[in-house]
């Protein structure tokens, strides 16, 4: 992993509570929030990018990681857009059965399909 995405001293610790918790839940609060507006899915791949920047900030301020590092950014991205994209698709299927429950109906947690 340190080639990849190169850290300080606790690294994958901080990984998971810096990337996976701390920005995975404002990920998927700002993947909920886009869908529950019913705004297009491109600007989450925006505010994801600016959410980017914060979690690696929070990883150079309180933790001496490398701010920039394009490694660095690149996996944050990824890791971020993908809990967006879950949060996104749970509030967009919860809101396509819900709201039209006579056009459609859910087959799972991501996924919705028309009514024959």
């Amino acid at each position: 992993m340190e080639t990849l995405y190169p850290t300080g001293p606790n690294g994958l610790a901080v990984f998971i509570l810096v990337t996976l918790v701390l920005g995975g839940a404002a990920s998927w609060a700002t993947g909920r929030a886009i869908a529950m507006t019913w705004k297009p899915l491109w600007q989450l791949a925006v505010y994801i990018g600016l959410m980017t920047f914060a979690v690696r900030f929070i990883h150079y301020a309180l933790f001496q990681e490398p701010f920039l590092t394009p490694g660095n950014v690149i996996v944050d991205y990824f890791v971020l857009l993908a809990m967006a994209f879950a949060g996104y698709r749970v509030m967009r299927a919860w809101q396509m059965q819900t709201q039209y429950p006579w056009l459609f109906e859910r087959t799972g947690a991501l996924s919705w399909k028309r009514k024959h």
